[in-house]
């Protein structure tokens, strides 16, 4: 019954402490306050205002670039009960010839605090703005080869100027590294 036990505790819980501590080491890092004195100072509001152009790759877990897109965004922002609304409409080309659209409606709230929404994102995107930097912390709805996986996407972006950002994503499931996307937007 005692080696019962063991293999039971060998083959459950033990790969189950490590995910635990995997999923740990995807929450820690540098908090976006590190950045608050980084200039110039990012607003959403006034960069993501008018046609933004993007370009990106996603690499997998080893590296390899695997898929290449250019976005347009088309973004505006309104007044709604009193809180600024964002409304980004993005169209994805992507390399296999491909297009995609999502549509995020952000939310500014109080202290350098946003909250997203997308149709393709599994409840609120949670973002944080401090300085130059903005981490966006949401869980993405991906197809991956006839299903769809939940995605967690560790998202920060660094306003270089008034017209160019830098977007860096990193992506895990279940704790594990999967890869990341490098984006560089443009302002028109």
């Amino acid at each position: 019954m005692r080696s019962l036990r063991r293999t039971i505790a060998a083959c459950v819980l033990l790969p189950a402490l490590a995910l635990g501590v995997a999923g740990l080491s995807g929450c820690a890092g540098t908090p976006v306050e590190t950045y608050r004195t980084q200039q110039p100072t990012l607003d959403l509001a006034r960069y993501f205002n008018g046609v933004i152009d993007g370009w990106g790759m996603f690499q997998d877990r080893s590296g390899e670039v695997k898929k290449r897109f250019h976005v347009v965004i088309n973004a505006a922002w309104e007044k709604r009960d009193g809180l600024d609304v964002g409304t980004l409409d993005e169209h994805f080309e992507w390399s296999d010839g491909t297009t995609s659209q999502r549509v995020w409606t952000i939310t500014r709230g109080a202290d350098g605090r946003y909250t997203g929404r997308a149709d393709d994102v599994v409840g609120a995107a949670d973002g944080e703005a401090a300085g130059n930097a903005l981490r966006w912390r949401y869980v993405l709805a991906l197809p991956v080869d006839g299903s769809v996986w939940n995605v967690d996407f560790d998202d920060w972006m660094y306003l270089m100027d008034d017209s160019v950002m830098i977007n860096r994503s990193e992506m895990r499931k279940f704790g594990l590294r999967l890869g990341e996307v490098t984006l560089s937007f443009r302002k028109r």
